[in-house]
């Protein structure tokens, strides 16, 4: 089928009003933080507004937290994934099918619904107000859409490399590192830039599983800084900024390998 050239202008146009939609927004944002905060200054560029907003706020503190929580989420839920993926994607033994739709579950219940109960049982177990208790309901979280994201993978591999592994003798551990690994990037690409975007943008479980607020996170910070440290929009903008840097680093260092990962696994679905 040949698209014609009015219907490309038209996709062309349609695509530009999203972007704009999009970035609108964003461009707005940063051009507050670069504002003066001073009634009447019509002054711009202000790069020490960030510089304020990171010593004010205590953002330094709260990056540290979210970096740590996040490192720790998103590399324990791969290497649970991986492994999770190989057994019920390329191992599929008996029952592997009860346990996908056992993982399915922690997709479908929000954690809206289990988070006072899971409070209550960590503190029962004293880890209220600490790194793990913050964590751990991350990591299952990740785990239940990292399994179901590898198995997907492993699902769609050459049956015959796996073959070739186990003729030359590989066990299941090096195949999965030495053969199913190096081919897995895109998806373990995607996985890790979903799971890092998802704990870092964490609400809810940081303010209930750290009442003390000894385990703050940066977004949760940025929360508190509105309503306490500042009234203004520029010292809030340029805290807005600082706490979503991370994630557009990120995707900027790995957006051909996430792109690749989101059209394979649409094309294999």
């Amino acid at each position: 089928m040949r698209i014609t050239r009015t219907e490309r202008i038209v996709n062309y146009v349609i695509l530009i009003l999203f972007a704009a939609q999009a970035l609108i927004p964003i461009l707005y944002v940063l051009w507050l933080a670069l504002s003066s905060e001073r009634i009447g200054d019509s002054s711009w560029f202000h790069p020490e507004n960030f510089a304020a907003a990171w010593e004010i706020g205590k953002f330094s503190e709260y990056m540290k937290n979210s970096v740590v929580i996040a490192a720790i989420v998103v590399t324990t839920a791969l290497v649970l994934s991986l492994m999770s993926g190989y057994v019920l994607g390329i191992l599929r033994p008996r029952g592997s099918q009860f346990l996908f739709y056992l993982f399915l579950l922690g997709i479908m219940v929000p954690s809206e619904a289990i988070v006072l109960p899971l409070f209550f049982d960590l503190r029962a177990y004293g880890l209220t107000d600490t790194i793990w208790a913050v964590a751990l309901p991350q990591i299952a979280q990740s785990l239940a859409f990292g399994t179901f994201w590898m198995r997907a993978f492993f699902r769609g591999v050459d049956p015959s490399l796996i073959e070739a592994a186990q003729l030359d003798g590989a066990g299941h551990i090096r195949t999965l590192w030495s053969v199913l690994l190096p081919i897995a990037r895109p998806a373990v690409v995607t996985q890790v830039v979903l799971t890092f975007m998802w704990t870092w943008n964490d609400f809810l479980i940081p303010l209930v599983m750290s009442p003390a607020g000894k385990m703050r996170t940066a977004l949760l910070g940025l929360a508190f800084f509105q309503g306490q440290y500042t009234s203004g929009t520029t010292l809030l903008a340029a805290g807005a900024v600082l706490v979503a840097l991370p994630m557009v680093v990120l995707y900027l260092l790995l957006q051909k390998q996430f792109i690749a990962g989101m059209t394979d696994g649409a094309v294999k679905g």
